[in-house]
């Protein structure tokens, strides 16, 4: 390694001796002299942001200003104004003139984090910036020339943005003169040691604590793990463990608490606004769904069931028939049934009625009570949302004898919204 590599690690305090690593380094070097773009590409957490410092910190721009800029932390309408200035008066709060970061930072270095969030109207005016060094202020139709050195970084995938319309095309290759990838920390196995102890040592003094130690089963531990969030995972990692854990020596089973093998990052889930402020018409609907189709399936039994019955009678079904029919009429359907009731039909042509239901016995079942129900064949079926849902609110009410939280739990709603569809149909009493 050279003598200047290895300074530069020391004066930034970068930690690791991975090639790929080091490659970005020297690149960053060989770089820095001249005015060229350099667009820094990595995962978040690799630590972008040592790039820019280097490269300013080693060019004749050193002694002026180094501006650091979240694209993607400036809203949309403002950011203009954030990177450009503004006029007196150019929109709703522009009180006075104000200098834009291009202006402040003449003959400096810019940069650009995040670079792949910026809007496409922004996007526009920076093209104009990397190729004639002009900007206009907002509101201002005075062209201004600035003297900066561009350094960007994104951990978008840049050909997909382009492809999906987001970034535009010239500009990337504008920003991408020069590319400089950092690698992430999962590639960098023999630096996570490394860097566990040089964050060890920097919170240990930070928090005037004795330093963390990890035992031998801990290092090929951590030396396995994917680290999703990269350089910066693992500095909060230590931080962490340096406050809270007292042993201070590490086995595997107290890290393996921390970051679980098979962990990963939760992932934010952004719904819509409409998704958001309902909370029961999904799961009203999902309820219906089920309930029409065993609704059917049950119509569709006693159908057969009654065809059967008017087709053949009760004395010629076969005992493998009676239980299949016994089967529809379950014990559990028999509750509050009417007594010795008997199915009849008045005539060959009627709609079968079960007014007092014959009883069908078979040696595996014997049944004394069967509900008077009337089936009526091609019956049209209530397909109102509203009066179902009135309905089915109804019959958790009386199932649950008042109790409004068992209720709203049954439903699958909150009791908010139970409460709401109680007043809403006047159910109170």
């Amino acid at each position: 390694m050279s003598n200047e590599l290895q300074n530069i690690k020391n004066r930034f305090g970068i930690i690791g001796n991975f090639p790929a690593l080091n490659r970005a380094l020297e690149k960053a070097i060989q770089v820095a002299p001249t005015d060229i773009s350099v667009l820094v590409i990595g995962e978040s957490g690799v630590g972008k942001e040592f790039i820019p410092k280097i490269i300013h910190s080693e060019s004749k721009r050193k002694h002026q200003p180094y501006i650091v800029v979240n694209c993607g932390a400036i809203p949309e309408g403002t950011i203009d104004s954030e990177l450009f200035g503004h006029e007196k008066g150019a929109f709703t709060g522009a009180t006075a003139t104000r200098k834009g970061y291009f202006e402040v930072a003449d003959g400096g270095t810019i940069f650009l984090d995040e670079v792949g969030e910026l809007p496409l109207q922004t996007q526009v005016r920076l093209l104009r910036v990397l190729e004639s060094g002009e900007f206009m202020k907002v509101g201002s139709s005075q062209v201004q020339k600035t003297n900066v050195r561009i350094v960007a970084a994104t951990n978008v995938n840049m050909m997909k943005a382009i492809q999906d319309g987001r970034f535009r095309e010239d500009l990337y290759y504008r920003l991408n003169t020069v590319q400089i990838d950092m690698p992430p920390l999962r590639e960098r196995k023999g630096d996570i040691h490394l860097l566990f102890r040089k964050f060890a040592i920097d919170f240990a003094e930070k928090y005037r604590m004795p330093e963390l130690e990890l035992e031998p089963s801990a290092v090929h531990y951590i030396e396995n793990y994917t680290f999703p969030g990269n350089v910066r995972q693992l500095r909060n990692l230590v931080e962490q463990m340096t406050v809270v854990e007292r042993n201070r020596h590490v086995m595997v089973e107290k890290l393996a608490e921390y970051i679980p093998m098979d962990a990963h990052l939760p992932m934010v889930v952004n719904q819509p606004n409409s998704q958001k402020q309902s909370d029961f018409s999904s799961e009203r609907e999902i309820m219906y769904k089920i309930l029409f189709d065993m609704r059917n399936d049950i119509n569709d039994l006693k159908s057969l069931t009654s065809e059967l019955i008017k087709n053949r009678g009760a004395s010629d079904l076969s005992s493998h028939e009676k239980n299949l029919i016994n089967r529809i009429y379950t014990p559990e359907t028999q509750q509050n049934m009417a007594p010795n009731s008997l199915l009849y039909f008045e005539n060959k042509n009627d709609t079968p009625v079960i007014q007092n239901p014959t009883i069908i016995s078979s040696p595996e079942n014997s049944y004394e009570d069967i509900e008077d129900i009337e089936i009526e064949e091609n019956r049209p079926e209530s397909l109102s949302l509203q009066n179902n849902e009135k309905d089915l609110i109804i019959r958790a009410l009386e199932k649950h004898k008042g109790r409004r939280n068992k209720a709203a739990d049954e439903l699958g709603i909150s009791q908010r919204t139970l409460y709401r569809k109680i007043k809403q149909y006047n159910l109170e009493e």
